[in-house]
């Protein structure tokens, strides 16, 4: 592995393919290249899905053994299977449950935590992983031994899956790895983490830069000041055809969402249970030693659930050459319960900053795949532009 300054953090790209070659994460097939990510590593759907009666933690039981029902009519959870090898369609509203091919011998120091890939939050598909006698999704235990699991809901779309495909992907942490308040402050007077979104990016004055166990970001209705007539987000249809993922820049947006424009107070009525993609009001940037993670918004703000996929890899915002000054992160918008109203500018999320156990020797925009590098208000890939 990587020699190393520090003793915990998140593990890179090359110890990711450490854990790989000391089998520590296996799968059948092999694992490909191309699932290896600056800090985190894709996962791949599996043989088969399960079209589950309701989502439920296995706390108490082992997963396969509530699954390998020879009568699914006398299961309490199960309600069919669905063979994944040459595509099947995952209705929504539906939970389905997906074996991933992946699996997990973990050291005793290493634990582990999942995320919905950008892609899959963008189509409003809530992705958990799920793990044998856990109380908690996403999160893997140090020293884990056993299966993946992938609980799949989409909310939107219908949507056309195959095994072998990536929804989701995973980071392994050593220790305690979170960046503090102080130490975020410090890092952005090195090297700046958020810059203003206009014509002539600056970098935010220490004045504006606010972090309480996370860095503060906001939200942009007014289209970063590109006229009255700008689109500042969109919000999915209700009716719409299914949606394959196999198909990338195919879908006319159009057919799936409706453009939402600046109104004239900067302001947005956000309705309960529609799904919104919105932008930050700021660009942020991720340094080559650290990882970032949007966090869940404060229960105390409102029922609004204000993003699906929250992993950014070293590198975001930065460019091959560091060239780019900060990227703007794009949310997936969901409200519960009762009518949202939301103003620009308004504070609406939070990131966290981990420390990297050692430099990536691969960053996000590099050579790796990196389809979000250069964003704005982006839909997912599988749209035309």
């Amino acid at each position: 592995m990587t020699t190393r300054s520090r003793r915990s953090g998140i593990l890179p790209y090359q110890d990711i393919k450490q854990l790989i070659a000391s089998h520590a994460i296996t799968s059948s097939p092999a694992i490909e290249e191309r699932q290896i990510q600056p800090a985190s590593l894709d996962l791949r759907l599996g043989h088969k899905a399960y079209r589950l009666i309701s989502s439920f933690l296995p706390e108490l039981s082992a997963i396969s053994s509530r699954l390998n029902v020879l009568d699914f009519y006398q299961s309490d959870l199960v309600m069919y299977e669905m063979d994944l090898t040459a595509g099947a369609i995952l209705e929504k509203g539906h939970v389905y449950l997906v074996p991933l091919l992946e699996q997990l011998v973990l050291p005793k120091t290493i634990r582990a935590r999942a995320n919905p890939k950008s892609t899959t939050g963008r189509l409003d598909v809530f992705t958990r992983v799920v793990t044998d006698l856990t109380a908690g999704f996403d999160e893997i235990r140090t020293g884990y031994r056993g299966q993946l699991f992938l609980e799949i809901v989409p909310r939107s779309f219908a949507i056309k899956v195959r095994m072998g495909q990536s929804l989701n992907q995973i980071r392994f942490v050593s220790g305690e790895a979170a960046v503090s308040d102080r130490a975020l402050h410090s890092l952005h007077r090195e090297t700046p983490l958020l810059y203003h979104n206009a014509a002539v990016s600056k970098p935010v004055g220490s004045r504006d830069f606010r972090a309480e166990r996370g860095l503060f970001l906001r939200i942009d209705l007014a289209g970063s000041d590109r006229g009255d007539t700008s689109v500042i987000g969109y919000r999915a249809k209700k009716n719409s055809h299914v949606i394959d993922l196999a198909k990338i820049g195919h879908y006319a947006a159009s057919d799936f969402w409706e453009p939402l424009r600046r109104h004239r107070h900067d302001s947005l009525l956000l309705e309960p249970e529609e799904f919104y993609i919105l932008a930050s009001k700021e660009r942020i940037r991720v340094p080559a030693g650290y990882a970032a993670e949007m966090v869940a918004y404060e229960a105390a703000c409102g029922e609004l659930r204000t993003h699906y996929a929250g992993f950014f890899d070293p590198g975001f915002g930065y460019g091959s050459k560091g060239e780019i000054k900060g990227t703007q992160v794009v949310l997936e918008v969901r409200p519960h319960d009762v009518p949202f109203l939301i103003h620009d500018g308004q504070t609406f999320f939070k990131v966290v900053y981990d420390k990297m156990l050692g430099i990536p020797t691969q960053l996000y925009g590099s050579r790796l795949g990196s389809s979000y590098q250069q964003q704005t208000l982006t839909l997912s890939k599988h749209f035309k532009v």
